[in-house]
């Protein structure tokens, strides 16, 4: 069984009153059970030259399961902090991934139009890091 943990970890000293200390880890596993997640894209960069928008993950391309325990990783690997992506899924807009931004969500791939899509902000060179993580 393969076994896939993802942890984040929130600290502060300035944001409230007191010092803020988060930890959340979460074992990777299939939906509704205890076996681990052991299919994955690997983990790939896109570098985009353009403003418009981009299928980043193509349920009907990629051929994985709907309704699963997909997960996916997606970071901004700019340094310009005011170059960002939007994420879609299905046209709804996710939100912004700025310079340095990252994020990690669930993804049920229900159907062909749930497609991950970002939209780069500018049209000089700017790379996504990115992963799926996937039921098989």
């Amino acid at each position: 069984m393969a076994t896939t943990t993802a942890q984040l970890i929130v600290t502060s000293t300035d944001l409230l009153s007191d010092s803020l200390s988060l930890s959340a880890i979460s074992t990777l596993t299939n939906g509704g059970g205890t076996t681990g997640i052991t299919q994955t894209t690997g983990l790939g960069r896109t570098k985009s030259e353009a403003t418009s928008l981009y299928i980043l993950y193509d349920q009907s391309a990629l051929g994985v399961p709907a309704a699963s325990a997909h997960k996916v990783y997606i970071k901004n690997m700019s340094t310009n902090a005011a170059q960002f992506v939007t994420i879609t899924i299905n046209a709804e807009e996710l939100g912004r991934l700025y310079g340095g931004d990252w994020c990690f969500f669930p993804w049920s791939a229900h159907d062909s139009s749930n497609d991950i899509s970002i939209t780069p902000s500018v049209s000089s060179a700017l790379v996504i890091e990115h992963m799926l993580f996937f039921e098989s």
